[in-house]
């Protein structure tokens, strides 16, 4: 990758990488980081990076980043033995957006990470396969367990709203 084709590439996914990292940690100064941190890695590597492979190096590099940190953080709790009642929203409350967000945070890092890019993103199964490194049946679970959980979070939308 020339130089020219790696500002090229910053330019036209530096927000999107930026969005989904935010997304997933809420927190702007982390985010940043991390996005820094993807763009040192992507530069380090540009000479074996292909331009056309760029898009996906930047979401994984700046994926595996931000698992990393999540892991340093805080130890991973199994969903397996939350209490839902705990986790459960029954109040009833008009924002909407707030509620989703809440629940949304509630949620394992992997879970979080692929829903969103499945989700919020729209990237294929495949595509969320590369940038993580996941198996994509293992992905497809992660999925499929974060909607459980959020649907068994949630209720029906008429209670939330």
């Amino acid at each position: 990758m020339t130089v020219s084709e790696y500002n090229q590439c910053v330019d036209l996914y530096a927000d999107n990488v930026y969005r989904f990292v935010l997304k997933n940690i809420k927190d702007v100064d982390k985010a940043k980081d991390i996005v820094q941190d993807t763009y040192e890695k992507m530069w380090l590597k540009r000479l074996s990076v292909q331009a056309e492979k760029a898009k996906s190096y930047m979401f994984t590099a700046a994926y595996r980043t931000l698992i990393d940190l999540v892991r340093r953080e805080k130890k991973q709790g199994n969903m397996d033995e939350a209490n839902y009642n705990d986790l459960s929203h029954s109040s009833q409350y008009s924002d909407l957006n707030e509620v989703l967000h809440n629940a949304i945070d509630k949620l394992p890092a992997d879970q979080k990470a692929v829903t969103m890019l499945r989700d919020y993103e729209g990237y294929s199964y495949k595509e969320i396969e590369e940038i993580t490194g996941l198996k994509e049946a293992q992905v497809k679970v992660y999925i499929y367990r974060a909607r459980k959980f959020l649907k068994n979070y949630l209720g029906s939308v008429e209670a939330v709203i």
